[in-house]
């Protein structure tokens, strides 16, 4: 009786660890090396924010009193759950559930070892669901692998019946997406087109894409191709096929994975090298990266730009206003006046490559125009919305730095006092700390306000707006995005904007 009370509430002290960490190896993507990085970098704050219920376990060690600490902590850990509050929760996939699945067959195993020392149990059911994420991942690798391979395969031979689809890549550093939904939202005037959600740019949300929502009616298909490590362009052009091939931009995003800028840019650029001989690149001249690469493809080449003289399709007499931008696109002799509900230079990039890809596939434009103006603003991404009578840009999806500028500048025309709300920016390998640095003295004279979420995290942004000269009493660091929109609802007014730049992911977030 006593063993079977053990094991279950040493179960029960493990659950909420459990699903901490299969959150954290969900955000990142599965990889037990990017989970292990996590775990090294994060190992100090983990143990500081786990410092009641270590003191509980070690005290229970101490006096053996395993039972009723093991119940304390599973009470406290479900209390704490409770208040929690995540961005991007755990999501219950079939992955997820096999997961589970192995996990508790190791975490059982594991106690019929951890019965012969019950008086560590409560300090094992905090440490073991994080060490058991990674011979988690071995066990339950090659069923994965052969479960998507399965629908790997199905979705290359749904496209290989489709001789007559025209298909499009569309990478770059950043922009993809928004890129992605300009492109669609042209090519839709003429052609019925299918594109990839969200930010399904991986082979597996490309595979989900074309099994769930590819149908004969459909004759483009726009798709988002993303890389976060060397290779992964290639198994996608491979996988995909397209002959026109898009590459928005190239810059330091996921250099920690990459390791370097060299490697970066090469593989961005296979969209381009391994595009069929009669296919065709859209390219933005305006990042200085794309327009010196040597292109060895002999591939027809459409540039656009707004600050490069030389494009192919350019943009002047750019206004912006509360109601969206308005501007002229110049090809050639051509002056098309647009108007979009977008704001910001970035999506004046993102509607000339779109207006590239239409004139390509022959959508006049009147249909251009057309699909310019009705555009929904895109999600999170210079998105402006009102919450509780005060009005926001909401930029919040994965800034970089080219986009975060442009986010200030942006910022820097809204009426009012302008407040900036970021955790600042990840994911950028050594450069991380200098990139911050950079966007805290960029902030100087285009806001007003500027509340850094996290301490540790936002350091660098500080040590930037201090070396600016910015108003320290016009700083504020909060722990919380809540205690940050606290201050925001006591302080900002209707007529202020407030810019909220990047939401970084719980596994991040600190």
């Amino acid at each position: 009786m006593r063993t079977a009370l053990t094991l279950i509430l040493f179960a029960a002290a493990m659950l909420v660890p459990a699903k901490h960490a299969l959150h954290i190896y969900q955000q990142n993507s599965y990889i037990n090396s990017r989970y292990l990085e996590w775990i090294r970098e994060n190992a100090v704050l983990r143990l500081k924010a786990g410092i009641i219920p270590i003191a509980i376990a070690l005290a229970a060690a101490v006096l053996d009193l395993a039972l009723p600490a093991l119940a304390v902590l599973a009470v406290y850990a479900f209390v704490q759950e409770r208040k929690a509050s995540y961005r991007k929760p755990l999501v219950y996939t079939a992955r997820v559930k096999r997961q589970i699945a192995a996990e508790c067959i190791l975490a059982a195993l594991l106690c019929l070892v951890l019965l012969r020392m019950p008086r560590f149990l409560p300090l094992m059911s905090l440490f073991v669901p994080w060490a058991l994420i990674v011979p988690m991942g071995w066990v339950t690798s090659p069923v994965e692998h052969a479960v998507q391979q399965g629908f790997l395969n199905e979705a290359k031979d749904i496209l290989n019946d489709r001789k007559d689809l025209i298909r499009i890549g569309i990478t770059g550093s950043y922009g993809k997406t928004s890129t992605k939904n300009v492109v669609q939202a042209v090519l839709s005037q003429k052609y019925y087109s299918l594109m990839t959600p969200a930010s399904y740019n991986t082979p597996m949300g490309i595979t989900r894409t074309i099994r769930e929502q590819m149908k004969p009616i459909h004759k483009v298909f726009v798709c988002e191709m993303g890389a976060d490590k060397p290779g992964d362009i290639s198994e996608l052009m491979e996988f995909v096929h397209p002959t026109i091939g898009v590459v928005t931009s190239i810059g330091p995003q996921h250099l920690a994975t990459f390791g370097s800028q060299e490697k970066i840019t090469y593989e961005k650029m296979r969209m381009v090298e391994e595009l069929p001989p009669d296919g065709t690149a859209v390219l933005n001249y305006d990042n200085e990266i794309i327009r010196n690469c040597t292109v060895q493809n002999p591939v027809k080449i459409i540039s656009y730009g707004i600050h490069y003289d030389g494009a192919d399709y350019t943009a002047q007499e750019i206004r912006y206003s509360a109601d969206g931008t308005d501007f002229t696109i110049v090809h050639g002799e051509e002056r098309i006046p647009v108007h979009t509900p977008l704001l910001g230079e970035l999506n004046i990039l993102n509607i000339l490559c779109g207006a590239a890809v239409g004139r390509l596939l022959d959508v006049d434009w009147n249909a251009i125009q057309r699909g310019i103006r009705s555009m929904k603003q895109v999600e999170h991404r210079l998105e402006r919305k009102t919450i509780g009578r005060l009005r926001f840009i909401d930029d919040a999806f994965n800034a970089n730095p080219s986009g975060a500028e442009m986010a200030l500048e942006v910022l820097s025309l809204m009426p009012g006092r302008r407040w900036i709300v970021t955790p600042g920016m990840i994911e950028l390998g050594e450069r991380q700390k200098e990139i911050n640095r950079t966007f805290g003295t960029q902030m100087k004279d285009r806001c007003d306000e500027v509340i850094l979420v996290g301490r540790i995290q936002t350091e660098p942004v500080l040590q930037g707006l201090q070396e600016s000269g910015f108003d320290p009493a016009h700083i504020r660091t909060v722990d919380g995005i809540e205690e940050a929109f606290s201050i925001l609802f006591r302080e900002a007014v209707p007529e202020d904007t407030i810019l909220l730049e990047n939401d970084l992911p719980d596994a991040f977030n600190h």
